[in-house]
């Protein structure tokens, strides 16, 4: 999770994640995403995708960062991975639902 955030940060040109930070909007502290970054913490989905969109779609990107299709690309890698991690119980969610379906069989 830490590294998915830490490149997208970076792709958006900021070296640091002090120098994010500090971009009005940004939806987290400095500590925050240090402590996600590192993974000291993990954020729920939707802290996860805020930063995300974030980096994205509303900061600006700076000197030094990848051209914007090519982070927009990445920011969609991003939650694609996301939503497989155990962390966010996805698939298990999306079983459950396979398994709740009418007209499923249940095993006993």
């Amino acid at each position: 999770m830490g590294g998915l955030l830490r490149d997208l940060r970076r792709s958006a040109g900021y070296r640091s994640v002090e120098a994010a930070a500090v971009v009005p909007g940004a939806p987290s502290s400095r500590q925050t995403i240090y402590a996600y970054e590192r993974g000291g913490l993990t954020p729920s989905l939707a802290q996860f995708l805020d930063l995300v969109e974030f980096y994205v779609l509303e900061a600006p990107h700076v000197d030094g960062g990848k051209p914007e299709e090519d982070v927009r690309a990445q920011g969609v890698a991003a939650v694609a991975r996301a939503l497989t991690l155990p962390a966010y119980h996805v698939a298990q969610a999306q079983a459950l639902m396979a398994r709740m379906q009418p007209g499923s069989r249940r095993k006993r």
